[in-house]
């Protein structure tokens, strides 16, 4: 009684064209091996660019889970080590963080690459470009958070050291977004709501959009992470989680408002207008148009190249992927 009534509240609020094809692949569950566990658990992080594992409760639901737990994390290299640790089953996560945790030997296999671009770099007036960062100091949460890995990613990029040209600023107590309002750092990463916010109070200027701004808006942001152990023993729940998660990100494009304000309602985040706004700007619709392969191999490169990981781009995308899943997928959701 549960999931009919969960299937029918979904379908009443989404869009036809979608419920068109979930009602078709309802009628097709039947004929694929059952699930190996109906509990699944999903991470939940302060960030709403993830947003389409957070909507897709009712289409795991529709999946045939009966149990769907979301389990506190701290975004970044925390959050890919939980995956790892088993402790969250699947998670979208920053491309980076989730190949410095292979490089360190965590259990993690890499499924598809869901959306590109969230992050915005902020800056004062003395920083208009990532080469004016050498000699200027950078708040981060921590050493290895997702800001942390991608501001040294973009500083490699252009030839900087990111160990020694950048001061980085770590405040566990306090958000670098606040260190940033109060002129105790020069930039800062943000991811969503927080450059929605600074937009909107017209603190700073964006340095780098990932979403616009090349290379960066050219590969994949956030990857869908699956802990390597219930990958290998649970197949079938496996590719109907990322068949649930891609359907969710389609829903962030066809119906941002509705979406937003189920985040909302979710207790995900708490500001309506900022939750539209990330739903309006970050392209959940490029997850069939990019290769997720060329993201790990562009970030590895950059990470290797920064020496914050051993292993090659080869040997990460060796020991870390497993697209087999998305190409089923692809070709059932081809329209």
């Amino acid at each position: 009684m549960h999931l009919m009534l969960s299937r029918r509240r979904f379908l009443a609020n989404a869009t036809s064209a979608v419920v068109a094809g979930l009602v078709g692949a309802a009628e097709s569950f039947a004929a694929e091996a059952p699930l190996e566990t109906s509990t699944i658990r999903l991470a939940k992080i302060r960030g709403i660019c993830i947003a389409p594992q957070y909507v897709a409760e009712e289409l795991l639901h529709l999946e045939g889970f009966t149990d769907v737990r979301y389990v506190t994390a701290e975004a970044g290299y925390g959050q890919a080590e939980q995956i790892g640790r088993g402790d969250v089953d699947f998670s979208l996560n920053f491309a980076a963080p989730l190949v410095l945790a292979i490089d360190a030997g965590h259990p993690i296999t890499l499924l598809a690459g869901v959306h590109p671009g969230c992050f915005e770099l902020f800056g004062n007036e003395s920083i208009r470009g990532i080469t004016d960062l050498k000699g200027k100091t950078v708040g981060i949460q921590g050493l290895g958070s997702t800001p942390h890995v991608f501001v040294t990613s973009m500083a490699a990029y252009v030839g900087l050291d990111p160990q020694r040209d950048i001061r980085w600023v770590t405040d566990p107590s306090v958000r670098p977004m606040e260190l940033f309002i109060k002129g105790k750092v020069d930039a800062f990463l943000g991811f969503p709501p927080e450059p929605q916010e600074l937009r909107a109070r017209n603190i700073g200027h964006v340095v780098v959009n990932s979403t616009i701004d090349r290379p960066w808006s050219q590969y994949f942001c956030c990857m869908l992470a699956g802990n390597a152990d219930f990958v290998r023993n649970n197949p079938v729940a496996t590719k109907r989680v990322l068949r649930a998660i891609l359907r969710a990100a389609d829903l962030c494009v066809a119906e941002p408002r509705r979406v937003a304000r189920q985040i909302v309602d979710g207790g995900f985040t708490g500001n309506y207008d900022y939750a539209l706004q990330t739903m309006s700007e970050v392209p959940y619709g490029k997850w069939r148009e990019y290769d997720p392969e060329d993201t790990i191999r562009f970030y590895a490169l950059r990470l290797h190249e920064s020496d914050m990981i051993k292993s090659s781009p080869q040997e990460i995308i060796a020991n870390g992927i497993d697209w087999r899943f998305l190409n089923e997928v692809k070709r059932e959701l081809k329209t």
